[in-house]
């Protein structure tokens, strides 16, 4: 918890590199509610990617955007699609990265230099798809980032170690079924532990773990700096 506050303290005061070519401060990127708030979700067709993917389309139209962001410990209704978020005793709901909603191919760089901790291809349906994790030290403080709901194509040429400069191309935006079955979004996620996981970590957790997660998942918005997350 003392680290924590520390490496917020550190990330708080820096400036970072864009995570996407597209402004997320640009005024055509708008914050898309996933909880039982939004009551448009209650006649979606959640479980179908396709009519999934053409909700997100009128979600960001009627806010004449081009991207979506949001989810931070956002409790959310839409992991009902996939038994992936059933649990034995409690649903896991709780999001706990930050999810941008943008389109299939585009380019995804890292906001801070690191290495490649881990990387595979998380493939249920509701799943990540293929994901990579970066290391990252700052001023002696170690964390993580993972990058979930990728293309296949990002997972090529991959190694343990690879350094990546901040501002660098990771990634590209998967598109479904291939990026875990979901309509097209990065999910981002920045952690100071891995709990000694490879190539994988939770990214949605059950609302009685959500103090757990808030002291290892950190919120990403002290790396992506937009204030449609403020």
């Amino acid at each position: 918890m003392e680290n924590s506050a520390k490496l917020i303290s550190l990330l708080s005061a820096a400036t970072f590199a864009p995570i996407l070519d597209h402004d997320l401060n640009a005024p055509d990127v708008a914050r898309l509610d996933f909880t039982a708030q939004n009551t448009d979700l209650q006649q979606a067709n959640l479980r179908d990617t396709a009519s999934f993917d053409l909700f997100v389309t009128e979600m960001l139209r009627k806010q004449n955007a081009a991207v979506g962001v949001g989810g931070y410990f956002e409790n959310r209704v839409i992991y009902r699609r996939s038994e992936h978020f059933d649990g034995a005793v409690e649903p896991r709901s709780v999001h706990l990265g930050v999810d941008i909603w943008a389109p299939v191919g585009i380019p995804i760089y890292t906001p801070v230099a690191g290495t490649v901790h881990s990387f595979q291809d998380n493939a249920n349906f509701g799943d990540y798809g293929p994901t990579i994790i970066l290391e990252h030290e700052l001023e002696g403080e170690i964390f993580y980032t993972l990058f979930g709901h990728l293309s296949r194509t990002s997972l090529e040429g991959l190694s343990v170690g690879k350094h990546f400069e901040a501002g660098q191309q990771v990634a590209t935006m998967g598109a479904y079924p291939e990026n875990g079955d979901w309509p097209p979004h990065l999910h981002f996620q920045l952690m100071t532990n891995l709990l000694g996981k490879s190539g994988d970590f939770p990214g949605v957790c059950a609302p009685s773990e959500e103090d757990y997660y808030r002291q290892i998942c950190l919120d990403p918005n002290l790396l992506l700096q937009t204030k449609h997350l403020k």
